[in-house]
This record gives C-alpha cells, sequence and structure tokens, in this order.
C-alpha cells in the first residue's frame, strides 16, 4: 500500500506544481537529467553486483526479453502502418515496451500471489527489464532522438558507450559478487532512493489531461501494446516452453502487463522523443493497469 500511496501522491504533487505555475517550464527537465545522471546509475551500481546467475533466472529473463523483442516488434509495425513521426515511434519504443517492474510488481503481484513471488519479481526486474532499460533503452534514445542530425552507426555506438546508464552497467559487472564498503553501499543506496519520487513528480509535472487528437492514437495504440497485448505475449511464450504451470511463468505474465515502466518515460522526455506523449502514457498507464492487473489475476 505504501507504494500505491507513493505513486498517487508524488504525481499529484507533481501536477498541483504544474497547475500553479510553482516551479519553471524546464524543471521537468532538470529532474529527469536528474535521474539518468545520478539516481539510475547509483541504482544500477548497488543492485546488479547482488545477482547471483543460476538456471532458475532462466524462465522470467527469458520471458522479460521476448516479450520487450515482441513488442517492440508490434510498435514498428503500427509505426510503419500508421507512419508516425521518428520521435513518436521512439518513444512508444521505450514507454510501451519497457515495463514498470519494480516499483509496481513487487507490491501488485505480492498482494495477488504472495510473498513467493518476489525472488521471480526480482529475476525479472534485474536481468529483464532493468538490464534492458540500460542496453536497449540506450539504442533506441541514440537512434531515435535528435533526428534532425545524421545518425551513423559509429555515432550510435558512440552514444550507447557513453550513456550514463550503459556506462554504469558496464561497471557494475565489474563488481559481481563483490560487497561495497558500507559507506559506498550506503551512498548509493540514499541516491538510488531519490528515483522513484522524482521520476514520478515529473511525470506529474508534465501530465496533461486534455490531450491533443494526434496524440491519442498513439497513446491508445502503446497502452494496448503494454497493458493487454504484452501479457498475452508472455502467457503465449510460457505455454510454448511448458513453463505455463510454473509459479516463475505466472509472475512474468503478470511483470509484462504492468503499467510502463516511470524511468522510460523520463528518458523520453528528457531526450526530446515526444515528451508529452510519453508521459501521458506512463500517467494513464499507471492508472489503468490498476484494472488490467486485477483481470490478469482472475485469468493466471
Amino acid at each position: 500500500m505504501e507504494n500505491f500511496a507513493l505513486i498517487i501522491v508524488a504525481i499529484l504533487i507533481g501536477y498541483a506544481l504544474q497547475k500553479f505555475k510553482i516551479f519553471s517550464q524546464e524543471t521537468p527537465i532538470i529532474l529527469n537529467q536528474y535521474i539518468i545522471y545520478i539516481s539510475l546509475p547509483a541504482i544500477i551500481l548497488l543492485q546488479i553486483p547482488k545477482l547471483n546467475i543460476s538456471f532458475d533466472i532462466i524462465i522470467p529473463a527469458a520471458i522479460a526479453w521476448l516479450v520487450i523483442i515482441f513488442s517492440a516488434i508490434i510498435v514498428l509495425i503500427f509505426a510503419k502502418y500508421l507512419k508516425w513521426s521518428k520521435e513518436i515511434t521512439g518513444s512508444l519504443l521505450l514507454v510501451a515496451v519497457l515495463t514498470n517492474s519494480s516499483i509496481a510488481g513487487i507490491p501488485i503481484i505480492s498482494m495477488y500471489i504472495g510473498e513467493k513471488s518476489i525472488p521471480y519479481i526480482v529475476i525479472y526486474d534485474q536481468l529483464g527489464t532493468f538490464i534492458a532499460l540500460a542496453t536497449y533503452g540506450t539504442l533506441i534514445t541514440a537512434i531515435y532522438a535528435d533526428s534532425t542530425k545524421r545518425t551513423t552507426p559509429r555515432i550510435i555506438v558512440q552514444k550507447v558507450l557513453t550513456f550514463p546508464p550503459f556506462m554504469s552497467l558496464l561497471i557494475a559487472f565489474c563488481f559481481l559478487g563483490i560487497d561495497y564498503p558500507p559507506i559506498i553501499s550506503s551512498i548509493l543506496r540514499d541516491f538510488s532512493s531519490t528515483l522513484i519520487p522524482v521520476a514520478l513528480v515529473a511525470v506529474g509535472l508534465q501530465l496533461k489531461l486534455k490531450l491533443p487528437k494526434s496524440d491519442l492514437k498513439p497513446l491508445s495504440i502503446a497502452l494496448l501494446i503494454k497493458l493487454i497485448l504484452a501479457p498475452i505475449i508472455a502467457y503465449l511464450i510460457a505455454v510454448i516452453f511448458g513453463w505455463d504451470t510454473t509459479l516463475a511463468s505466472d509472475v512474468s505474465i503478470f511483470e509484462a502487463g504492468m503499467s510502463p515502466m516511470i524511468t522510460a518515460g523520463a528518458i523520453a522526455a528528457m531526450v526530446g522523443l515526444a515528451p508529452r506523449l510519453s508521459t501521458a502514457i506512463v500517467g494513464y498507464g499507471i492508472i489503468i493497469s490498476f484494472l488490467t492487473t486485477f483481470v490478469i489475476s482472475r485469468l493466471v
């Protein structure tokens, strides 16, 4: 319940700050930059070294990545058919593909399935969406952001290698199985704890309840892919591989159907990938996901 309260209160605070014009219009950009350059790298450096590689991680990790791949393909099909701009396509490749696997996943799934689900939630989050954010997310921003400049393979590789979350991921892998000194862990933990409230306030600051008609179609399609098609994809993958009777697959189906990743929306907004639309998808996705995850709980 604490996580639900945090989501609602932080978004309302951001929305109130926007309506009363207490902060400048540049504030969401600054908050998003803080997330990308400080909070997210801190989480990566703190959490990745704790991973234990074993057979148990295969199901959630495999489903996470396959859902990401198939969801991205669906986005590209819609983008080509509907002739979306590069900015809208890049936006949906982030917010309609990457899932809110921790801040929403942990409280919602544990509420429906119990605490026994948490290890699989962590695996899906850490080896699935978390690494995808630092790798796939970096690649998407490198390819689709700043469409006025010519994009070459060299520029893409350079952007990927210099993107703070990806740099942090490379450093974090060097410390797998190694415990940081207590003071380092404490500093990383303090900075990482700021990500969710700051990201949610940034969502509220940019959330527009009334959107232009041009945004309604990509918004609807993004939520269709993220909240409905993604868990169906996860279920089909589990059935095909014979995992559908396992707890790991149930957790993975839930995770696939979670709301759009808040940090993905922050990244999209920061690099100019349809900021208004990206934020709306995250905001409306959080609200609607309370209903869709209830439906999933009745089916798995």
